[in-house]
């Protein structure tokens, strides 16, 4: 089945599912245990295996724009990994850098299956005025939900 034929019907609530589960496991791993190998071992594996998915179901071109998101959007990880901590008192400069580095790929990996669900969804993957629209939108309520979340931690 070549990529972006799969049915996604399927891919979307197991993923979400899934993604939550193994990202909550490696939020508190990354943030409660401080065992960075067993926190390395347990998220490692299982990012690549959700690339390799991803890059199955998604194709390359798909995969390749969420890392270039991801990159530009390093700004918004931090503010909501920050965020989340500070719901139990910590702060995300408490913590070395190669700390966020699983929250951050799981983060990456989730908002990625958002915006794929968000154009099944909304119908405007093949449709490039649709999709310009939807993908403005999604960039907009995005920059203003992390935006919030900056000014409401300062």
């Amino acid at each position: 089945m070549a990529a972006g034929n799969f049915p996604k019907v399927f891919v979307y609530p197991f993923f979400l599912f899934h993604m939550l589960m193994f990202g909550i496991s490696g939020f508190l791993l990354a943030y409660g245990v401080g065992d960075v190998i067993f926190l390395y071992m347990h998220g490692g594996i299982a990012i690549v295996v959700y690339v390799v998915f991803y890059l199955l179901i998604f194709g390359r071109d798909q995969v390749q724009w969420m890392f270039i998101n991801a990159a530009l959007g390093v700004v918004g990880i931090y503010s909501q990994i920050g965020w989340i901590l500070s719901l139990f008192g910590r702060d995300a400069g408490d913590y070395p850098f190669y700390i966020h580095a699983v929250p951050m790929l799981y983060f990456v990996l989730y908002t990625f299956l958002l915006r794929q669900l968000l154009l099944d969804v909304t119908r405007s993957r093949d449709n490039a005025g649709r999709r310009r629209m939807v993908e403005f939108g999604y960039v907009a309520i995005s920059l203003a939900f992390y935006g919030l979340s900056l000014w409401h931690r300062a």
